[in-house]
């Protein structure tokens, strides 16, 4: 595979799932407007059309010998991440910097009481992360990250942080959603590197169950996210939960930088 060319790839993809994220709320609008049934008919002829597009993807030979379902064939993506340092680093990662970092679930908080603007604000904020999340997948769809990748990506989750800390402190629309834009586009860089990494990292034979588990974590991640923001919002307020968040997500990308040196010094995706 040509050097940089996954990273690309995966810098197109998430460009394409931030254009859904931004576009889809909007047109689903428009089409209820037009009729209450027409989002969901809409969205039933969509998800038949990606059934068909998937099923017509071209399958390459596949090997005759299969491995024998068992209870270790089952749990062997689990042990494979165990054993490789570097996809470990990288999912784990993930894992507690989205879980401390979820300060935009507290937008609806933000808007109302802090920055003291209405729907159309809170529409804003919500898509400012997206923004700036696909201006950087265009980027780097042009220009892959070719040196230090390792420490690239942590820089991305520090950035990730610092902007957090920014967006918790402020009171101004304009400073809170530069911050927004900023957390978006360094999450995106983080993002591309990690699937990279993954993906590169693993063996063939390994690639579904390791995904797998990769799918499990950043899922986990996700949702046990805006539960930790929203339980720390109620416990110590907004602010400080959500400075909190950034503050921890700075000091795990700094912590996991000395726990896996191996994943620091990646140099390539290759």
């Amino acid at each position: 595979m040509p050097a940089g060319l996954l990273q690309k790839a995966t810098a197109i993809a998430t460009g394409s799932w931030q254009v859904a994220i931004v576009g889809g709320p909007a047109l689903g609008g428009i089409a209820y407007a037009m009729s209450p049934g027409a989002p969901y008919t809409i969205m039933a002829v969509c998800w038949l059309l990606a059934g068909l597009s998937i099923g017509a993807i071209a399958i390459g030979q596949v090997a005759a010998e299969k491995e024998p379902a068992t209870l270790a064939s089952l749990f062997a993506g689990v042990g494979f991440v165990r054993r490789s340092p570097a996809i470990l680093g990288t999912i784990s990662l993930d894992l507690f910097a989205v879980l401390f970092g979820g300060a935009t679930a507290l937008m609806p908080i933000y808007a109302h009481d802090i920055l003291h603007t209405g729907a159309w604000g809170l529409g804003i904020l919500r898509g400012a992360p997206a923004v700036g999340a696909l201006l950087m997948t265009l980027f780097l769809a042009h220009h892959a990250i070719t040196r230090r990748v390792g420490i690239r990506m942590f820089q991305a989750v520090i950035v990730f942080g610092l902007a957090t800390v920014v967006f918790a402190f402020s009171h101004l629309m304009g400073l809170s959603l530069i911050a927004l834009l900023i957390m978006g586009a360094a999450d995106t860089v983080s993002l591309v590197i990690r699937i990279s990494l993954v993906q590169l990292g693993t063996p063939d034979d390994m690639r579904g169950r390791v995904g797998a588990v990769n799918f499990l974590f950043v899922n986990a991640s996700n949702q046990l996210g805006e539960f930790e923001s929203g339980m720390a919002a109620a416990l110590l307020g907004a602010v400080p939960a959500a400075a909190l968040g950034g503050i921890a997500t700075v000091a795990i990308a700094l912590l996991w930088m000395r726990l896996f040196p191996t994943l620091r010094d990646v140099e390539r995706l290759e």
